[in-house]
């Protein structure tokens, strides 16, 4: 029997390691141990996931928490390397790019286990941004390497890893999203709206197919009060043409306060900052919309397989693929109102489904484990 360690540790993780926990559920050689580091910890951002994902509880929760960088890189290093030691595992199974991620390939490739790395490959080519790094540590010193596209295998090849080691079999994200979406869609969309006594509803205050789904939270984008600022006029000045939703990350609502811009969002009538959602009131509010505005990473996939516009505000993206031949598009901050009118004329952009993101990804994985 082997023993594999799945590694979870912030938000977009929990829907990677859901199908692959589904999959393993009394597998007949691999016994799957399952540990979350505790990166995110509010309810919203992870014990929710973990309810309407339908994943185990957690063998063991580092609770990490909140920190600097450096800070809670080593602490995840150091509850890990406890967890390696009484566990004794064969593989150590991490997945995306967040200080998860590269804390956890490190410490087991220094006690010489075995890593895979699921979602490896992927490069913005952007070192300011901390997933890069974290992206670039993993894959330096990972064993086995999963990817999700084309391109992710050509990078690993450029940077010198062997073929034999490289395995494209799909994108667990898509998993997550047919298998739940049926049931996302039955979810209530009402929301209470920040530092407003009123709820909005889907059907009452915005119509399916006419609004918009913000996602921001990129340092270059928010961090700074007067890119903040530029931002929110511009959300406020798409309102008055299509209503806008924003689940607002935790971050994002901290520098919103702190520069004092709560009063411009108030003064937007059709400019709905609401709490952060869970995965399937979220999935629910992306699939009704007519187009998504973001710097995120995950929702330019799960925006490619709905065939959905999507408008991502940066200069560079990890997952080109949802360019080429999805429904994604880079654009800069001072395209976001004319592109959203290409969009709200019906000229947005749509593509097609990459190779294997077909909902079999944790399957093909699971075999792969199976076969190591």
């Amino acid at each position: 029997m082997k023993k594999l360690i799945l590694v979870a540790g912030a938000r977009p993780n929990f829907m990677k390691i859901a199908p692959l926990m589904h999959a393993l559920k009394g597998h007949k050689s691999i016994q799957p141990v399952l540990v979350h580091t505790g990166q995110h910890y509010d309810v919203k951002m992870s014990g929710q996931f973990f309810e309407e994902l339908n994943i185990p509880a957690p063998d063991m929760n580092l609770e990490v928490g909140s920190a600097s960088h450096a800070v809670q890189t080593a602490r995840i290093m150091e509850g890990f390397e406890q967890v390696c030691l009484k566990e004794q595992p064969d593989y150590v199974l991490v997945v995306g790019d967040v200080n998860s991620t590269a804390a956890c390939t490190l410490v087991a490739s220094k006690m010489g286990i075995k890593t895979i790395h699921y979602e490896a490959g992927l490069r913005s080519n952007d070192r300011t941004m901390p997933e890069e790094i974290n992206r670039l540590v993993t894959d330096a010193i990972s064993d086995i390497f999963i990817t999700t596209s084309v391109d992710a295998d050509e990078n690993l090849l450029h940077e010198g890893i062997p073929v034999e080691k490289i395995h494209m079999l799909g994108n667990l994200m898509i998993d997550s999203l047919v298998e739940q979406l049926s049931k996302a869609r039955q979810t209530n969309l009402t929301f209470k709206l920040l530092n407003r006594a009123t709820d909005i509803q889907l059907g009452k205050d915005f119509f399916e197919d006419n609004y918009g789904v913000l996602t921001f939270h990129r340092p270059g984008n928010v961090d700074e009060k007067e890119s903040l600022t530029q931002l929110v006029q511009l959300w406020g000045e798409i309102s008055n043409q299509i209503p806008l939703v924003f689940p607002v990350h935790p971050r994002t609502y901290k520098n919103i306060l702190q520069f004092g811009l709560q009063a411009l969002i108030d003064s937007y009538p059709n400019l709905f900052f609401i709490e952060p959602l869970g995965y399937l009131q979220f999935i629910h509010l992306v699939s009704r919309s007519a187009f998504a505005l973001t710097d995120s990473g995950g929702i330019q996939e799960e925006t490619t397989y709905l065939n959905i516009p999507c408008l991502t505000v940066r200069p560079n993206t990890e997952r080109p693929v949802t360019v080429w031949e999805g429904s994604n598009k880079l654009i800069k901050v001072d395209e976001i109102v004319s592109e959203v009118d290409l969009i709200i004329q019906g000229k947005g952009k749509h593509g097609t489904v990459p190779k294997y993101w077909d909902g079999q990804t944790a399957l093909r994985i699971v075999e792969l484990v199976s076969s190591l």
